[in-house]
């Protein structure tokens, strides 16, 4: 009515307005063109007709044009009257059929509008809201319906929050309502159904919480960070114990915010690395600093892409190797972020229902050992899975686990597409709320490769690194199992000791390279001319054979044949290349009962034939003793060399494996014996050590070497380590931990810069004193090094045994890299395992650029060797530990 009564009282004084102006404007016009002939009042009968007729005319003129205006107004206003009753029912149609109910009031919070959607959720009618009425009567009207439970005020204070007021309705409905005030005073109410929303979240929260506890009891630590920022965006259970850390915490952080700056800058490394990756996986393991402590974490990051294969997310899946324990841990926040999660954990993941053993979720990995799709299993048992004999023995395996309520860990094969493999599984128990299993968690996790490496170290231990031939210990057993089956029968067999002539020349002219070459091309030669017989590698150019038959003729021919053999010549690398060989001849039972004397006295024979002539061959014979008269003058002389001052030390730098020379940092030195004797010069260590190390000298030789290393380190500016070799005497004769802790004390050296260099011999005389001293000297705060590893025949259950801070590969394993597969593979397998039980892995002999850079790739920490210095004088190496203020330094020395 508003508008009707505006356009009624604007449109019609307008026409007036317009009739007025025109008779205005016609009137007196013709009032002046008459004024003459009018006459006063009196007068009127003397107007002339035709002016009177004239006046009437422009009367009936002036009134039809006043009517047709009128005429117009009218149907103008009716025309307007149509569109807005036409504008109206459009708009009460369209709000009529919203989803969400509507109410409207004016300023004076009467409702002016209420739509048919808001009395049908509510159960109203129209008449129910009779003209009027306001809101708080409108609020009444529904708490008296039994539709509203809070009180006007709460309505209005939670309905006008941003998040509205949840209603909830006696048949179950939840209503969300939302209100608004308009700038006039007025206000507008929605009112939405959201029982569905709701019950689809609560249904996407349980299937969320069950995922997460699934992912909470992986034993692995999982975590994962947006692409656009580098922050976590998610963190589990397992994250936050490995840490010490909450996961909320954690959430919306970056690296360097929560950690170390070295553990964030190797964290942040890997991040990269898997980022560049060609697949978008990158397995690596490096340490972090977990409050106090170093730890050693294996893991794997995986690109996750979304539908469009964009980078969405980086996956981080680790564990702590430090002590070989496996944890698990999921990281999600949505069901498709879990789902995304549990598909790239790189082991087989099954979840179980422990009341009916059906199998709730499979990743992508089970699929393997399942054999079929994952989604094929769900609601599945073992029993519909797997043949009768192997859901048997499932079965039976995963009711032990539920019963122990504890993780189960085992080995087992397991048939797959790929053949018979070996898995390592977990069974872990998830109890409810109760403290009743609920869920059985199993992990698969492929360790076939690892086994396979596992043996080939095995082998390693009992086989030389370059030529694959048996090694020392090898051929010392092979002599006891010869004499036990000889014994007491008559039969006899000889022991060879052969010398490789004119080594030394080869490597001096053509490289190392090549003199290793040339010794795997006599290792078999000297097997193809054995026939089958027992071939060993005793030392750098010396090896043993073993042959039965008639002696000593049998021995002495095969002597000459592997002669011709060797003589023969080598074509390495197309030069050609010569050698001969030196041979020293036991015969068992006349030369000795026992492995170790018929090696010895071969030995003997062997060093009667070299200083003979080269290329001789000689049999032992008992008047062999000046050789040990010799030794005994030697041993003399070496009993007043420390007291005369004649021995010196030599130091070797160690630097981090880096990829070049330059790149290679010197981080410490290793110590070592010379001996200047006044009459025979400078004497090898490998003639006095044995002496000194046979005779007991060793003991009081290594004590010196032991002070005046400390002593000297002690007085470098620059905080380097520097290594000490131990010999096993030291450990059978007196106190080794007193000795170590007195010298540290006498000389001021800090205990971490220390650090011992055994060899398996401290614990194969008497393995439980020699583990206990060591387990002493760590306790001192010294490094315990493993001195060349592998070269021995039982190394692997020392490792087991005590936690070495670090193994030194022996220089047998480096000298052949680049050039023989099997030399790389084991030195990547040494590497890994020493990795694997958080120990630093040192390799000796690195002489070539090659061999740096391959040590560097494949994560070796550190190297020694010709190609970073030779052992010097200490003064030498000034600008190395920091005496020289300005000085040129060489890596590469002499």
């Amino acid at each position: 009515m508003a508008e009707k009564n505006w356009h009624a009282g604007s449109t019609l004084p307008i026409a007036v307005q317009a009739v007025a102006c025109l008779a205005g404007a016609v009137t007196p016009a013709r009032a002046f063109a008459l004024s003459d002939s009018f006459a006063a009042p009196g007068d009127l009968t003397k107007l002339d007709p035709s002016v009177i007729w004239e006046a009437l005319i422009a009367v009936i003129v002036v009134c039809s044009f006043l009517a047709a205006i009128a005429l117009w107004i009218h149907s103008s206003l009716r025309r307007t009257r149509r569109l807005q009753l036409r504008r109206n029912a459009f708009v009460s149609s369209a709000m009529n059929n919203l989803n969400q109910g509507v109410v409207m009031t004016d300023a004076q919070r009467r409702v002016i509008f209420c739509n048919d959607r808001y009395l049908e959720i509510y159960g109203l009618t129209r008449s129910d809201v009779r003209a009027g009425m306001d809101g708080r009567e409108l609020l009444a009207l529904r708490r008296k319906r039994g539709v509203l439970s809070a009180s006007d005020d709460e309505f209005y204070d939670k309905a006008a929050s941003a998040n509205g007021l949840i209603t909830e309705l006696p048949d179950g409905r939840a209503i969300l309502v939302k209100y608004f005030v308009l700038p006039n005073g007025g206000s507008v109410a929605t009112h939405l159904d959201v029982s569905e929303q709701r019950r689809l979240s609560r249904q996407l929260a349980s299937t969320k919480q069950f995922l997460e506890s699934v992912l909470d009891h992986v034993p692995a630590c999982v975590a994962a960070k947006s692409m656009e920022d580098g922050r976590y965006i998610f963190a589990n259970s397992a994250y936050e114990r490995f840490w010490g850390l909450s996961r909320d915490f954690a959430v919306g952080r970056k690296a360097r915010e929560l950690f170390a700056p070295g553990s964030a800058s190797s964290i942040e490394a890997a991040d990269r690395a898997a980022l560049n990756s060609p697949d978008g996986q990158y397995r690596n393991e490096f340490e972090v600093d977990r409050a106090d402590t170093r730890r050693m974490v294996a893991s794997i990051r995986i690109v996750v892409r979304n539908e469009s294969n964009k980078p969405e997310f980086l996956l981080i899946v680790f564990e702590d190797i430090t002590d070989r324990r496996s944890l698990s841990q999921e990281l999600e926040s949505t069901k498709k972020f879990l789902e995304l999660v549990v598909d790239n954990i790189p082991v087989a993941l099954i979840v179980e229902q422990v009341k009916d053993g059906r199998y709730l979720l499979a990743n992508r990995s089970a699929e393997t050992i399942l054999n079929r799709r994952r989604e094929e299993t769900t609601g599945l048992t073992a029993s519909d899975i797997f043949n009768a004999k192997e859901a048997r023995l499932i079965i039976a395996r995963d009711e032990a686990a539920i019963k122990k309520r504890g993780m189960i860990t085992e080995e087992h094969p397991i048939s797959t597409k790929d053949g018979l493999r070996l898995f390592l599984t977990r069974r872990a128990t998830v109890l409810n709320d109760a403290g009743e299993p609920q869920y059985l968690i199993k992990t698969h996790e492929d360790v076939t490769d690892r086994r396979q490496t596992e043996s080939r170290m095995a082998h390693m231990a009992y086989h030389d690194g370059l030529t694959d031939l048996p090694n020392r210990a090898a051929f010392l057993q092979a002599l006891t199992q010869m004499i036990e089956a000889c014994e007491g029968t008559g039969e006899e067999f000889a022991v060879l000791c052969v010398d490789l002539d004119g080594l030394k020349e080869v490597n001096d002219v053509f490289g190392h390279a090549l003199g290793d070459k040339l010794l795997i091309e006599v290792a078999h030669r000297l097997q193809d001319s054995a026939r089958g017989g027992v071939v060993a590698r005793l030392s750098g150019d010396e090896f043993g054979l073993i042959i039965d038959g008639k002696q000593p003729e049998a021995g002495l021919a095969l002597a000459r044949q592997i002669g011709e053999a060797v003589a023969r010549e080598f074509q390495i690398d197309g030069r050609p290349v010569r050698a001969g060989i030196t041979t020293g001849m036991s015969v068992f039972p006349h030369n000795g009962t026992d492995g170790a004397s018929l090696l010895a006295n071969a030995g003997a024979a062997l060093f009667r034939a070299k200083q003979k002539s080269r290329g001789t061959i000689s049999l032992y014979q008992p008047e062999m003793d000046q050789q040990i008269r010799d030794r005994r003058v030697l041993h003399q002389d070496l009993s007043m060399a420390v007291k005369n001052g004649e021995l010196s030390l030599a130091f070797q730098p160690q630097g981090v494996a880096g990829h070049s020379v330059a790149e290679s940092e010197i981080i410490g030195f290793e110590a070592l014996a010379r001996w200047q004797h006044p009459v025979r010069g400078q004497v090898s260590p490998a003639e006095f050590i044995p002496i000194a190390e046979e005779s007991g000298l060793i003991v009081e030789m290594g004590e010196w070497i032991l002070r005046e290393a400390c002593r000297e380190a002690a007085s470098w500016p620059k905080p380097l380590q520097v290594a000490v070799n131990l010999s096993p005497a030291q450990f059978m004769h007196g106190d080794v931990v007193g000795l170590v802790h007195s010298i540290l004390i006498e000389t001021g050296l800090a205990p971490g810069r220390l650090e011992l260099e055994i060899t398996e011999g401290v614990l194969i005389e008497d393995f439980d004193r020699g583990l206990a001293l060591l387990r002493r000297l760590k306790a001192l705060g010294v490094r315990i090094s493993m001195d060349d590893f592998g070269s021995g025949y039982s190394s692997l259950s020392y490792l087991q045994a005590f936690p070495f801070d670090k193994i030194k590969i022996d220089r047998a394993f480096i000298i052949n890299l680049g050039r023989n597969p099997q030399s790389a593979a084991i030195v990547r397998a040494v590497i890994d395992l020493g990795h694997g039980l958080d120990m630093s892995i040192i390799a000796e002999g690195v002489e070539t650029v090659d061999q740096l850079a391959f040590l560097a790739r494949e994560g070796c920490d550190g190297v020694q060797g010709y190609l970073l210095g030779k052992p010097l004088p200490i003064g030498k190496y000034a600008g190395l530990v920091g005496r020289a203020d300005a000085m040129e330094l060489a890596l590469k020395t002499g």
